[in-house]
């Protein structure tokens, strides 16, 4: 390889120790206890910046931050300013292009209808994605960047960050050890929407602010004109941009039981909910799985969204409630284990099953630093990714079934190897969307 097609993310991805030893210096010489030299130290851009990306973005500044994009420049000014050195862009794929050879690795946190696009192009180019929840907008899309990220081998990770937090390690352990039990049954909640959600698209257009890119909002979704009520934050209860309460949530709460239990993919999927326009996600729903077990019952998960929960455990006392903001209840033959949202604060019921949750033996390994900092010392070499596509990617295809069983209007039942639904084949549409012409995954 020449030394102009020698890019340095060529180097952080295959250089060793061994063969470069006669050129590293050792980094006390060069900055004392702590220091990190420019050689372990990532490349990363932005793409959607100006919500939980600038979060995301905080979490890396040991690394150097060197591109930034977003279609709203005003919204996303704060996080130009913090990292005055970065290049600006409002198109990634301008970005990609002049940009790429120095381009590391890059957080996305864009509305989901744009994640799969810009990932899938990403990983093409040898970047390391980290997506934000939920990893796509669509099931198909999953399976498509499942599919590119094991071609290309980059390091991948889904940003939910209850995945790295101890709680939710506990909960497995718990779990793994029978603490309640067989598990029967699973109740999800949260309290999502927060935004609006059951109504109808705007009549009229609204006239376009000039630091909003409004094309590229769009990216591959239908075209539509501009109107507040899309962007910012609102786009979540839009069926064109969004996934609803369960694609901004799920990703936090179903995460945990299907991890916990080793679910596979769910058998039957159907979803009751208040009326739904086509345009915007419904007020409130229930959806309920059903998952095969070997060797016993199928095992029935139920999600509740738009301020709906599951009965109260008799266990609990008059004066406690199931938490407001979300949570997962795991009904087992010997127990009950109540957690909340990213799977913080678990508790078991009867209390006295804690005595014996006292003596699990910690088995799955803690994680240090943050989410994303996990993801870079992947990156790097040093460690790997907690929530990397592989298991990100049928984790979304099941949130997003129940996107998929709504359109439907009916019970679907999946076929997860095969990715097909068999028993109403007209809703297999709803697997996949049409793109906007000139654009293509």
């Amino acid at each position: 390889m020449s030394s102009e097609g020698f890019s340095r993310r060529d180097f952080i991805g295959t250089a060793s120790a061994a063969a470069f030893g006669a050129m590293v210096v050792p980094r006390h010489v060069l900055g004392g206890p702590g220091y990190q030299a420019p050689s372990d130290t990532l490349n990363i851009a932005g793409v959607g910046v100006g919500g939980m990306g600038a979060s995301n973005l905080q979490s890396v500044e040991s690394e150097n931050i060197v591109a930034l994009c977003d279609i709203d420049f005003q919204k996303s000014e704060e996080v130009f300013n913090r990292y005055p050195k970065a290049a600006l862009y409002r198109d990634y794929r301008v970005m990609f292009d002049e940009m790429g050879d120095q381009i590391d690795a890059v957080i996305i946190a864009t509305p989901d209808h744009t994640h799969a696009v810009i990932a899938n192009q990403a990983m093409k180019m040898g970047m390391h994605p980290y997506i934000q929840k939920p990893l796509t907008h669509s099931v198909h899309e999953a399976r498509v960047l499942r599919q590119t990220a094991e071609e290309t081998g980059v390091v991948t990770q889904m940003g939910n960050q209850g995945h790295s937090n101890d709680d939710a390690r506990l909960v497995n352990e718990w779990i793994r050890a029978g603490v309640i039990g067989t598990v029967r049954e699973v109740h999800v909640w949260t309290n999502r929407p927060i935004w609006p959600q059951g109504i109808e698209a705007p009549e009229q257009p609204a006239p376009l602010p000039d630091h909003i890119s409004w094309d590229l909002f769009l990216g591959p979704a239908p075209f539509r004109q501009y109107h507040s009520a899309y962007h910012p934050f609102a786009w979540r209860g839009w069926v064109d941009y969004g996934t609803g309460a369960i694609g901004d949530m799920a990703a936090h709460l179903v995460d945990h039981p299907v991890w916990a239990l080793e679910l596979g993919y769910p058998s039957t999927i159907e979803t009751n909910s208040t009326p739904f326009n086509g345009v915007s996600f419904p007020q409130a729903e229930i959806i309920n799985f059903t998952f095969p077990q070997d060797g016993g019952d199928p095992l029935p998960l139920t999600w509740y969204d738009g301020g709906l929960k599951p009965p109260k455990p008799d266990e609990m006392a008059d004066d406690e409630e199931l938490p407001d903001g979300g949570g997962v209840l795991y009904i087992g033959d010997e127990g009950k284990l109540l957690h909340e949202t990213y799977g913080t604060n678990p508790r078991l019921m009867p209390a006295d099953l804690m005595e014996e949750a006292r003596e699990v033996e910690q088995t799955f390994p803690r994680v240090e630093g943050s989410h994303e900092m996990n993801w870079v010392q992947a990156c790097k070499g040093q460690g790997e990714a907690v929530c990397p596509l592989s298991y990100a990617a049928p984790l979304t295809e099941t949130m997003l079934l129940g996107v998929v069983a709504l359109k439907a209007g009916q019970k679907i039942e999946w076929d997860g190897e095969a990715g097909r639904i068999t028993n109403v084949p007209d809703a297999n549409q709803y697997l996949h969307r049409n793109y906007r012409a000139g654009w293509t995954l």
